[in-house]
């Protein structure tokens, strides 16, 4: 006759559960850090558009782009929007690379090059002529801090179909690029196109100042910040990707939210 196991001890229960806790931790761990070791000694990508990153963190970066890209991103998909009071009365204020000092209107037009080689030259009062569109929303940043602001100009689509650059914008991506060419950025079209994209000449009821693009950025609520250049200068289209300030330096070349 087989003999009844002997009922373990509240203490002895919880002592087994500890063990058996603590082992799958360590297995846990031990998982993880090998992951983490096995990614740290992967290859480094090779340097080009993007840069920085290793070879697998790339991949992934690169699946993301194309998951957001084709089954999340659409022109529906908004950000949401806030009101108007309560936007922040002090913007804060990240860097100036590409757009030092001030940089007065009438020293400045935006040079657009079309695909067939000839480029316009835009004032800021030819695109302040066009209707004009606010938005007030949080403006997120890589860093992780965020801010409710308020900014005005006219909405990137818009631009393009005052200017007839209807064959541009079936192409994939826009670059843009700072006059002194320091800081540049590319955009996947589709977010280009997103009905919340503006080029913007104002905050907070103000043209922009030094410190925040003056006399015209863009703000792309659907991006986070390092993708809002300041002081635009170009804007060139492609089929392939533009070159881009932070994905050289390893960053996600998406950027979207």
């Amino acid at each position: 006759m087989k003999k009844p196991e002997k009922e373990l001890s509240v203490e002895q229960k919880i002592k087994r559960r500890t063990f058996i806790s603590f082992g799958l931790f360590g297995v846990y761990a031990a998982g993880a850090y090998g992951a983490w070791r096995w990614l740290y000694k992967s290859p480094e990508e090779t340097a080009g558009i993007t840069a920085g990153a290793r070879k697998p963190l790339r991949r992934a970066l690169n699946k993301t782009e194309i998951f957001f890209r084709r089954l999340t991103f659409n022109e529906n998909h908004l950000v949401k929007t806030y009101p108007k009071e309560m936007a922040a009365r002090i913007i804060r204020h990240n860097s100036d690379i590409g757009s030092e000092g001030k940089l007065p209107p009438e020293n400045w037009k935006l040079q657009v090059k079309k695909i067939n080689g000839e480029t316009l030259q835009v004032s800021l009062d030819e695109i302040m002529a066009l209707p004009k569109t606010e938005i007030t929303y949080d403006f997120k940043c890589v860093e992780g801090w965020d801010q409710i602001q308020h900014w005005a100009g006219v909405k990137f689509s818009d631009f393009i179909a005052h200017y007839k650059l209807d064959a541009e914008a079936k192409l994939q991506y826009v670059g843009l690029e700072t006059p002194d060419k320091q800081y540049y950025v590319g955009i996947d079209m589709p977010s280009a196109m997103h009905p919340q994209t503006l080029l913007a000449y104002q905050m907070n009821d103000v043209l922009l100042s030094g410190n925040h693009g003056q006399p015209l950025r863009l703000i792309i609520p659907v991006k986070y910040g390092i993708k809002n250049l300041k002081r635009i200068g170009t804007m060139t289209f492609s089929n392939s990707r533009p070159r881009d300030y932070w994905a050289e330096q390893g960053y996600d070349y998406f950027s979207g939210l």
